[in-house]
């Protein structure tokens, strides 16, 4: 898969102890496969298929019966889940805008839905983390924010610069409004100023790939949708470490927690962006190149963390796996969107031998301490939930699109905790006496 785009300086590995400064150097391109091509298909309604049911159906278990959703065991597993409903907002609200631009109503609808399921879970999880005091000021004062959010995206479609410079300064006093409430709750450990510039971020981040995806620039409007979700999982991580007892905090400095982190990031990070092409795919939509361009930001990243724990020969073979992956998933769409059951078939099949190789590949590398069986298991279940998004989608079935969605992006978290578990215990048996105690093979972000 040719990897476009820019690349996202890299976490390096704790070795023998120590933390490296230098990022980690990718593969080198020769060894890349073969780019993504995926057939345009034009003015062919999407091939309608059965809706997914009810919760269950979508809910997945993650490696050895790992549930996919797991009840917080600890602050620090909490402080993942903080950093993945933080980005999951921002990738939520970014949908929500884009289809308030195009007119899509029965999206709106749906999109809107999941994104007050986030709101809910995120304020559910601060109840549970900081107390029913802190929810009831920052409950109104979010969803607020999402609002205006909605309003702006609404004044873009319209051309109506009143409205939407009236969205704009909302939103900067909700800015200013959550950054004094954080400020206060942290007791001093975040500034005002601080919590200020993050939200800041945040909003400029939506409404600029708001502006960009109104005015066709799509390459634009997805690398800073692709900005804002890295940005709020980082946002989640400094709030967690403001707003934690200090007890709980020095968990969030444990390399296996950074490498959880990281890989939850990434991971679920690749899920959005399949979605966001699958759905380019079965529309035909001119927004397809460019979230092409963002799986294989994404692909390069997960190869050089990979580069990074196991080094290049291995990091060369996992980028042509995960590569083959990527291209059958967005193949698998295209041949819904034309009505071509065997061109399904074809990119169905073709995932079953990825997932076969996956899993030899990764329990080859950590040492068989993950048996190939349970890994191709987990990557089937990875890639069941990702087609079944497709149908849906192409069914323009929306609501059950997104808690396919919500469900599949849940899992790429439960994947990465156990992954991270196996990686990080390979890594710690290479080290000396003692190395697993300063670090072995954490991920941390330059300067974290």
């Amino acid at each position: 898969m040719r990897l476009l785009g820019p690349r996202r300086a890299l976490p390096a590995l704790i070795c023998l102890g120590a933390l490296l400064a230098a990022p980690a150097s990718p593969p080198p391109a020769g060894a890349a496969p073969p780019p993504l091509r995926v057939p345009a298909v034009a003015g062919v309604a999407p091939l309608r298929v059965p809706a997914v049911a009810g919760a269950a159906a979508v809910r997945a278990p993650g490696f050895a019966g790992v549930a996919a959703v797991r009840a917080p065991a600890s602050a620090a597993d909490s402080a993942v889940r903080l950093q993945a409903l933080l980005a999951q907002h921002s990738v939520l609200a970014a949908d929500l805008m884009r289809s308030r631009i195009r007119g899509d109503a029965d999206f709106v609808q749906a999109a809107n839905s999941a994104l007050g399921r986030n709101t809910e879970a995120m304020t559910a999880l601060m109840r549970e983390l900081f107390g029913a005091a802190m929810v009831r000021r920052f409950g109104p004062m979010w969803s607020e924010h999402v609002v205006e959010l909605v309003a702006y995206a609404s004044a873009v479609a319209a051309q109506d610069e009143p409205a939407r410079d009236h969205a704009r300064e909302e939103l900067s006093e909700y800015e200013e409004e959550l950054s004094a409430f954080f400020a206060g709750a942290s007791h001093g450990r975040l500034s005002t100023a601080t919590a200020h510039h993050a939200l800041d971020r945040h909003v400029r981040h939506l409404t600029g790939q708001a502006d960009a995806y109104a005015a066709g620039d799509y390459v634009t409007a997805d690398r800073m949708s692709r900005e804002g979700y890295e940005h709020m999982y980082d946002v989640g991580r400094t709030l967690a470490d403001a707003l934690l007892a200090p007890r709980d905090r020095a968990a969030l400095r444990e390399p296996v927690w950074r490498l959880r982190s990281r890989l939850g990031e990434l991971l679920a990070e690749h899920v959005v962006l399949v979605e966001d092409a699958t759905r380019a795919a079965v529309t035909n939509t001119p927004d397809f190149a460019a979230a092409g361009q963002m799986i294989n930001a994404n692909t390069r990243d997960l190869t050089a963390a990979m580069d990074t724990l196991f080094g290049g020969p291995a990091a060369r073979r996992f980028q042509q796996v995960w590569g083959y992956h990527v291209e059958q998933l967005v193949g698998y769409a295209a041949a819904t969107a034309g009505g071509d059951q065997a061109g399904r078939e074809q990119a169905t099949g073709h995932l079953g031998d990825y997932e076969q190789r996956m899993g030899a590949l990764l329990s080859d590398i950590t040492g068989k301490r993950m048996t190939a069986a349970e890994l191709s298991a987990a990557f089937r279940t990875h890639d069941e939930m990702l087609l079944r998004h497709a149908d849906a989608y192409a069914a323009r079935d929306y609501a059950t699109a997104h808690q396919v969605a919500l469900a599949t992006y849940e899992h790429g978290f439960a994947m990465a905790r156990d992954l991270a578990d196996a990686f990080g215990a390979t890594v710690a048996a290479r080290l000396p006496v003692g190395g697993a105690q300063t670090g072995y093979g954490g991920l941390a972000r330059p300067g974290g």
